[in-house]
């Protein structure tokens, strides 16, 4: 069953199904009137030679210069050609697949100006399989990401590079091979294509889709270092975050209780100390601080993932032509950058509990670095200094690109989002957390090894899904393999998924 895009119900879950799992998609009926309704005032007003900002006219500094009907039918080719200016490797195949759907839904709303046989092509192109080749690097996040949006849009004439099927191809031939016709560009067609935030959204949605999962691993990671550490688990009871009042808190430290639900040490009976240190005691207050962040950004990307983010933008129920800054990425930007500051945050928090698990004087009777036969061995030692690599990373990368703003087209865009750095940025951020986290689960079960109390059965089921993938240090050997193991294992969510068939779902 194909998923409908109509330009109001798009969601990040949706846009996941779309771009990393291929699901067909099909245009509402109703939106497809809206978008030939437009495109028939577009075409009057061009007639009747009313002034439309890159339609009739130039772009950016040259807003001014009006064109004539010949320079009219040209001027969406050269558009594209001199917008295509990003550089270096090519953006993931679903990111730009993300893009797609998400300029589909733009047109939607029937606000844009172009011609149906233009969206019902990206319709197909996403169908068939056909990805446009483009440069992940160009884009400020304003006027839309104009240069990977524009290599996007050299495949409407013909031109440019697509993914099919695996191959690396010229843009005809991939369109050829997939039976999709060309359909060339006419007035707005160039514009209405490219002019949106649609690949740094694309690209933030499918993270915030891999960081809510990231976090509930992190809740599973904390819960078992907690059982490992002998915790006092007073601070985890949902009560006390009920009473502060924010929702992150409390949903996270209910899962962590969910998790260790079963264990000798929920039952009250184990000696443990009156107050544990903060990276312990204040977990759910830290996770849950990114909790509510990605919920922030999930609400911001998602009106995104909707709105008409277009320049200009036509209303023709009013028949009127609106100019605007609507493509301005800084609405994703913003809550994005904190977005990776608060997982940076998270994997702090996770080291430090690394180093009390390996550090003897805080490991509450743990062979030191979790190995029996210290000295001879350094067991999980050198696993920190990786970690502590990664947050270092993690640290420079935090800092926001929102901020970062350089004034370009002779200071007619004289403030831009820089959202694309945020996007970016964020996923190096999300790929080191992997990392990190794959270690604290790995030390995790190596301490939890050393313990005879029976522990939580989510706590279990994890130990038993990381030992299936990385065996007991019983002596010192290479460790980067189980840290690459591990990284994996974290990205791919298997311990998520296995905790979750046995405890319920970690709301």
């Amino acid at each position: 069953m194909s998923l409908v895009l109509d330009g109001s119900s798009l969601t990040i879950d949706r846009l996941v199904r779309i771009a990393r799992h291929g699901e067909e998609v099909t245009l509402d009926p109703a939106a497809l009137d809206r978008i030939r309704v437009c495109r028939s005032m577009i075409e009057e007003k061009l007639a009747a030679r009313e002034i439309m900002y890159g339609t009739n006219t130039g772009i950016g500094e040259f807003s001014e210069i009006v064109l004539s009907d010949e320079q009219v039918r040209e001027f969406q080719r050269y558009l594209i050609y001199n917008h295509a200016a990003g550089i270096g490797d090519p953006a993931p195949i679903e990111s730009v697949r993300g893009a797609l759907a998400g300029r589909i839904n733009v047109h939607a709303r029937g606000h844009s100006g172009c011609r149906p046989e233009i969206t019902l092509t990206l319709v197909e192109m996403l169908n068939r399989g056909v990805t446009p080749v483009v440069c992940q690097k160009g884009s400020v996040g304003a006027s839309g990401d104009l240069a990977p949006m524009a290599q996007a849009a050299l495949l409407l004439m013909g031109e440019g590079e697509a993914f099919y099927r695996g191959e690396r191809l010229p843009g005809r031939e991939a369109m050829d091979r997939a039976g999709i016709p060309v359909p060339g560009l006419q007035a707005r067609d160039g514009l209405a294509t490219i002019n949106g935030s649609n690949l740094l959204t694309a690209m933030s949605a499918i993270q915030l889709y891999d960081i809510s999962r990231w976090l509930k691993q992190a809740e599973i990671a904390c819960a078992m270092a907690l059982e490992a550490l002998v915790a006092n688990l007073k601070p985890y009871d949902t009560r006390l975050h009920e009473l502060r009042g924010f929702p992150g808190a409390v949903q996270a430290a209910r899962a962590i209780m969910r998790c260790i639900e079963g264990s000798d040490l929920a039952t009250g009976k184990m000696k443990t100390k009156v107050q544990d240190a903060y990276s312990m005691r204040a977990s759910p207050q830290v996770i849950g601080a990114a909790v509510d962040a990605v919920e922030w950004a999930r609400r911001q990307v998602e009106i995104e993932l909707n709105a008409v983010g277009d320049n200009p933008i036509f209303l023709p129920e009013a028949r009127l032509t609106l100019t605007g800054a609507n493509f301005q990425g800084s609405p994703v930007s913003l809550p994005m950058d904190m977005v990776g500051a608060a997982v940076t945050m998270v994997c702090v928090l996770s080291e430090r509990r690394l180093n009390r698990m390996t550090n003897p004087a805080l490991s509450v009777d743990l062979p030191a670095f979790l190995t029996k036969g210290a000295g001879m061995f350094s067991g999980l030692m050198l696993s920190q200094y990786t970690a502590d690599h990664l947050i270092v990373e993690q640290r420079i990368l935090s800092a926001p690109a929102s901020i970062q703003s350089i004034p370009a087209a002779a200071d007619q865009e004289d403030f831009v989002s820089m959202g694309m750095n945020t996007a970016i940025k964020n996923g190096q951020i999300l790929d080191n957390a992997y990392g990190v986290l794959g270690i604290e689960f790995m030390a995790a079960a190596q301490a939890l090894d050393f313990r005879d109390f029976a522990f939580g059965r989510g706590v279990s089921v994890a130990r038993e899904v990381v030992r299936r993938h990385v065996a007991h240090l019983e002596e010192d050997r290479p460790l980067y393999p189980d840290h690459n193991r591990m990284k994996e294992l974290v990205r791919s969510g298997e311990i998520l998924e296995a905790v979750e068939a046995a405890v319920g779902r970690l709301l």
